[in-house]
């Protein structure tokens, strides 16, 4: 891969950010980013609260993303190829490095591709099915320094897998974990099911807030924990737990800030559709030794709906980009909190949600802004709501 493909920071725009569509603000100043994000929530959150906040930007904007994923295909001669989807497409941008991914998993990916041909290992072809490399995902953990690199495959045959592990390890050390994910379906998702550990626990930890989280292939988990780890002290100082109170963590995932919650509250019910999620809750809570918490398999708004005598002080919402639902809003409303917490990552839905919470009597008091996407037009907001009544 030649300079077209690596990013020159000196001059502050990517070469290919035009063909790979991740960032927004290529040649844009980072003060100006922070600025055009403010306007942004102030105009689409005015309308419900005097207090937004200025956006809680980085000291450090740039190699931030400590998830990074490759895709692998091959050129006219065979060589193999790895990058980027170009936006909106299923063509492979080629790139070695990256502004805002971090440095040694750009790294670990170019030294794999730079493996494969001495590995006779082939890459995936889309068109014709055959192959096997499809991607390579490394994860990062950001206080442990802790690596984890999964490989995507088409089989779970992986020639000479041991000497592969072997070679790697040697040129990474921190690699702690390297994991065989089996993806044979012709679908745009990038993991399969099925997790075969070549090396190590098969996941990998981080500290978020005081607490440590487990981080398996298939798990969530923020991409910016340094960002994230300010966006959720905010949520917690605006649920103003004093240790008694009963809170829902709706969304809850792989249970981040309900287990941080915990430590606050008298108890914690985290709510999780996704059964992989609820797993990965329950082993971080004995992980970080909370009793007061337990984690549910179900829809959050069915929760709501059907369970007899559940009752919150507050809940904790932390949905899609695309936002919450309208019923879901309403069961909050029958529910009848004192404080809504919504971490939300769109403030188009957040603006949108706001409006039928407001029909259900809940005011906004307050939103902050947090940056956990510099370079691009994505922005986290936490916002407070109380009950008017």
């Amino acid at each position: 891969m030649g300079e077209a493909g690596t990013v020159r920071e000196r001059d502050g725009i990517c070469p290919v950010w035009k063909k790979c569509g991740g960032c927004d603000y290529q040649g844009v100043s980072y003060e100006e980013q922070l600025q055009r994000k403010n306007r942004l929530v102030r105009k689409l959150l005015g309308d419900f609260t005097e207090q937004v906040h200025p956006v809680i930007g980085m000291e450090s904007p740039l190699h931030y993303r400590c998830k990074v994923h490759a895709a692998f295909t091959h050129d006219r001669k065979g060589n193999p190829v790895s990058g980027i989807y170009e936006k909106d497409s299923h063509r492979i941008v080629p790139v070695d490095s990256c502004m805002i991914e971090d440095r040694k998993c750009d790294e670990i990916i170019v030294s794999i591709r730079n493996m494969l041909r001495s590995f006779r290992i082939r890459t995936y072809d889309e068109d014709t099915g055959f192959g096997l490399l499809r991607h390579v995902l490394v994860r990062k953990g950001f206080a442990t320094e802790q690596y984890m690199v999964v490989l995507v495959t088409a089989d779970p045959v992986f020639p000479s897998k041991n000497n592969f592990v072997k070679t790697l390890r040697q040129k990474y050390p921190e690699i702690s974990t390297i994991v065989l994910n089996i993806n044979s379906q012709k679908t745009s998702m990038i993991l399969g099911e099925r997790n075969i550990v070549l090396y190590g626990p098969g996941y990998i930890e981080d500290e978020l807030c005081g607490c440590r989280f487990r981080i398996s292939p298939n798990s969530f988990y923020q991409v910016n924990p340094a960002q994230t780890e300010i966006l959720y002290q905010k949520a917690l100082e605006y649920a103003h737990l004093t240790g008694n109170e009963e809170v829902l963590d709706a969304y809850c995932g792989t249970g981040t800030i309900g287990i941080i919650a915990s430590s606050m509250a008298g108890h914690v019910t985290g709510v999780e559709l996704n059964p992989d999620a609820v797993r990965d809750a329950a082993a971080n809570a004995k992980r970080n030794q909370r009793s007061n918490i337990r984690f549910i398999r179900a829809d959050a708004t069915e929760y709501m709906e059907n369970e007899e005598g559940i009752k919150a002080d507050v809940v904790i919402m932390d949905p899609p980009r695309s936002g919450s639902t309208e019923r879901f809003i309403r069961a909050v409303g029958n529910l009848g909190p004192e404080r809504v917490v919504y971490v939300s990552c769109d403030p188009q839905t957040l603006a949108r949600d706001l409006k039928l919470f407001r029909k259900l009597h809940y005011r906004a008091v307050e939103a902050q802004p947090v940056d956990l996407f510099p370079f691009t037009g994505h922005i986290e907001t936490v916002c407070l709501l109380t009950h008017k009544g």
